[in-house]
C-alpha cells in the first residue's frame, strides 16, 4: 500500500537490487563549499559498496577521497509516472591496495572514458534509503 503521497519506502535490500540493475548514478559531493552531482558509471562490489573508477589526478577524486559523499540512483518511466529513487551515503575513499585493485580491474567498473592512472573509488554503503513511485487508482 502506498502513502497518500503515492511514494513507498524501499528496503535496504530492495534498494540495492535496484541499483544494480542500473549501469549511471550521480556522486554528490561538495565543490568550492557548494554541493555539486556528477554522472559517474559504477558497479555494486559484494559488500555493497559502491565503486567507481576515474582517472587519479582527477578533480572528483581529489574532492571526495576520505571524506562523506552520497550517490543516487534512479529510474523512472515518464509515460506511466513510475519509478524509483536510490540513496547511498558513506565515506568515499581510493582503493590503495594492490590485490584489491587488482581484483576490481577484474570485476569492477569498466571506465566510458579513455583514464590514464586510473583508480578504483569506493563509497562504503553506510546509510541506503531509496523510494518508489507508482502510478495508483485515479493517477492522471
Amino acid at each position: 500500500m502506498f502513502p497518500a503521497d503515492g511514494f513507498r519506502v524501499l528496503s535496504r535490500q530492495k534498494c540495492l537490487r535496484l541499483l544494480a540493475g542500473v549501469p549511471v548514478g550521480r556522486v554528490v559531493y561538495t565543490r568550492r563549499a557548494l554541493p555539486t552531482a556528477l554522472p559517474v558509471n559504477f558497479s555494486l562490489d559484494s559488500d555493497s559498496s559502491v565503486v567507481l573508477r576515474a582517472s587519479g589526478d582527477s578533480d572528483l577524486v581529489r574532492a571526495i577521497d576520505g571524506v562523506v559523499v552520497a550517490f543516487e540512483a534512479d529510474d523512472f518511466d515518464a509515460e506511466v509516472r513510475t519509478g524509483w529513487s536510490v540513496v547511498v551515503t558513506g565515506r568515499a575513499t581510493v582503493v590503495t591496495e594492490p590485490a584489491e585493485h587488482e581484483r576490481l580491474s577484474r570485476t569492477g567498473p569498466r571506465s566510458w572514458v579513455v583514464t590514464r592512472g586510473g583508480v578504483f573509488v569506493r563509497i562504503e554503503a553506510e546509510l541506503v534509503t531509496g523510494r518508489e513511485l507508482a502510478r495508483g487508482p485515479g493517477a492522471h
